[in-house]
């Protein structure tokens, strides 16, 4: 009776050893990019939506720096993110001012407004759909053959 005892004993043991609930099991990239951010964070102090900010501009970079390149909308967020923090922009004037530029608005894109060649496709497309005034599903078709092309 005793052996069976002794051999569920370390039979639990080992497996709370090999679950890793042992805290020694090692952090995946994300989680890395995660703890390093957060103590970037921490020991400037920042909260809200400072620190909001502040960590997904920190993600955002780090994960460009593993080799993935930004998508085009990526890069528009850190442009306006940029722009506002240097307008020391705060609240809703923050909020106003990021949905505009990230819409592409002439008065504050940093751009100037311009317009990838994908978003001139569908400005165009779109502008031909409304004089042929398409609704619905035969508007949809109409999109989808019109951005292939």
């Amino acid at each position: 009776m005793r052996l069976p005892i002794q051999f569920m004993a370390a039979l639990c043991i080992g497996a709370f050893a090999a679950s890793g609930a042992l805290g020694q099991e090692k952090l995946t990239a994300q989680q890395e990019r995660m703890k390093s951010c957060n103590a970037q964070a921490a020991k400037k102090e920042l909260k809200g939506d400072e620190r909001r900010d502040f960590m997904s501009e920190c993600l955002s970079a780090d994960s460009a720096k593993d080799g993935k390149q930004l998508t085009a909308q990526q890069e528009r967020m850190r442009t306006c993110n940029a722009q506002a923090g240097k307008k020391d922009l705060k609240g809703d004037e923050r909020k106003r001012f990021m949905s505009e530029c990230l819409r592409g608005d002439n008065a504050s894109a940093g751009d100037g407004g311009k317009l990838t060649a994908q978003q001139q496709r569908m400005r165009s497309c779109n502008v031909e759909a409304s004089k042929k005034e398409l609704k619905g599903e035969e508007r949809q078709k109409f999109m989808s053959r019109c951005l292939e092309s």
